[in-house]
């Protein structure tokens, strides 16, 4: 199903949407804080939604160690309110196929970073019968 998301949207896209990242009262500090250089960010942003969206393969980063080292700070809730947040970013300047297709892949995405950060089996305390 062709959604109609270019590398020119992607683009705009990542560009608005992390201004409202870092504008945001809560998002902001925990990402000016983790990103040393914006631009260069954008760019990796950029390439990690042209490879999801659009197969480009130019990503070549590992998500889940660069959320990783910042879970002290990265809560659920977090991760909700950039979900919110991505909605109406993509819901505003978008297609409505383009931002449907978006928004399903970055729960995705947002589920997996938090089973990967926050979920842990409790293990059973080992019994020893004999």
């Amino acid at each position: 199903m062709d959604t109609g998301i270019t590398e020119a949207n992607l683009e705009q896209l990542v560009t608005a949407f992390y201004a409202r990242v870092r504008a945001d009262a809560k998002l902001g500090p925990i990402f000016d804080d983790a990103i040393v250089d914006w631009p260069e960010h954008l760019i990796k942003l950029r390439d990690f939604w042209s490879s999801v969206m659009l197969g480009s393969g130019r990503y070549k980063g590992q998500p889940v160690p660069a959320h990783f080292k910042h879970k002290d700070r990265i809560t659920p809730a977090l991760f909700q309110r950039w979900l919110d947040l991505w909605n109406r970013t993509t819901g505003e300047l978008l297609e409505a196929d383009a931002a449907s297709a978006l928004q399903a892949k970055a729960a995705r995405i947002a589920d997996s970073l938090q089973l990967a950060m926050f979920f842990r089996l409790e293990r059973e305390p080992e019994t020893h019968q004999r």
